[in-house]
């Protein structure tokens, strides 16, 4: 089996674990069917301490809770796929899953990253532009309030 890099992995990861269920199926119709799979653990839902730190630096204290979904599987040809999503989002996560053992297979990878992972990351970096469009509307300078006087 060929390796992927973590940089990949990581990026098609973080792309999937966004999505949810209703994007990536509505990518997969446009795709190849994905290959059959074994639940090796979950889709289960459970909670992840959040930790921060007051001022980015200080000392660490429990921020709160939240809802995680993970899911594993493992493909026919061995290939084992990881998925863990903020939520409950028992579908996104099993999907996410197969979609990352399906993309460590060399041959699949191509039409899996053009027909599903691409797509999706564009639309995900639109609407990150759409919201800082409008986070940028309502900014307020505070020199030029300064020079204002």
């Amino acid at each position: 089996m060929t390796e992927v890099s973590n940089e990949e992995r990581r990026g098609w990861m973080g792309v999937l674990a966004r999505a949810g269920a209703a994007g990536i199926e509505a990518r997969l119709e446009k795709a190849a069917p994905l290959p059959p799979h074994t639940r090796l653990r979950g889709p289960e839902i459970g909670l992840a301490m959040l930790r921060g730190r007051a001022g980015g630096d200080g000392a660490p204290f429990n921020l709160g809770e939240m809802t995680v979904t993970r899911c594993a599987v493992r493909l026919e040809d061995g290939r084992v796929g990881h998925a863990y999503l903020a939520g409950r989002d028992l579908r996104g996560a099993e999907l996410a899953a197969v979609l990352d053992a399906a993309l460590q297979d060399p041959a699949r990878r191509p039409a899996l990253m053009e027909a599903v992972v691409a797509p999706l990351a564009a639309a995900q970096a639109a609407a990150r532009a759409e919201t800082a469009r409008k986070a940028a509307a309502t900014r307020v300078r505070f020199l030029t309030m300064a020079n204002m006087r």
